[in-house]
């Protein structure tokens, strides 16, 4: 069905407002999957905050016209689907992932930070951990010194105490 001229400014509008908060845009070829898998994919994508999009690709190239994800534009060709995150990994993550389990979605390519991305750069992007992870290893890091010091001030205050006891 055709989009009349309002309907395709609305999507525009729709698509720009994503990408100006995203910082991810993955594209991936969806032909040959099934309703339901490309409703499990949604609904992957729905928790991980990521936005996924079947967009035609002359409105998609208006949509990040001017944007960070402007340098995929020439990538953007046959059926695709289109995936915004404002995690940095997690578009990248969730059709990886997805891909993975599914043969018929294939990653065709992406933006991160201005600079386009092949295949190889998504599933890269995509075997990141997440912000959350990155932050508990932080933290582990950090407690590594202070636990392993606590340790041995423990042991020796111990021998200490056995010595006073002995000599008692």
């Amino acid at each position: 069905m055709s989009l009349n001229r309002s309907e395709k400014e609305a999507v525009i509008s729709d698509v720009t407002g994503l990408a100006a908060k995203a910082q991810t845009l993955v594209m991936a070829e969806y032909r040959g999957i099934t309703v339901a898998d490309m409703t499990k994919l949604r609904a992957t994508a729905r928790s991980s905050g990521v936005s996924l999009s079947v967009l035609k690709n002359t409105l998609a190239r208006r949509a990040v016209a001017g944007s960070q994800f402007e340098v995929a534009a020439d990538q953007m060709t046959g059926p695709l689907i289109y995936g915004f995150s404002v995690d940095a990994v997690a578009a990248a993550k969730v059709v990886a992932d997805f891909a993975k389990t599914n043969d018929k979605l294939v990653i065709r390519g992406g933006a991160f930070a201005g600079k386009a991305l092949d295949v190889n750069g998504v599933k890269q992007l995509a075997s990141i951990p997440s912000k959350e992870v990155l932050l508990a290893q932080l933290c582990g890091l950090l407690m590594s010194p202070i636990s392993r010091t606590a340790v041995v001030l423990g042991a020796l205050a111990a021998k200490k105490g056995e010595g006073e006891v002995a000599a008692a």
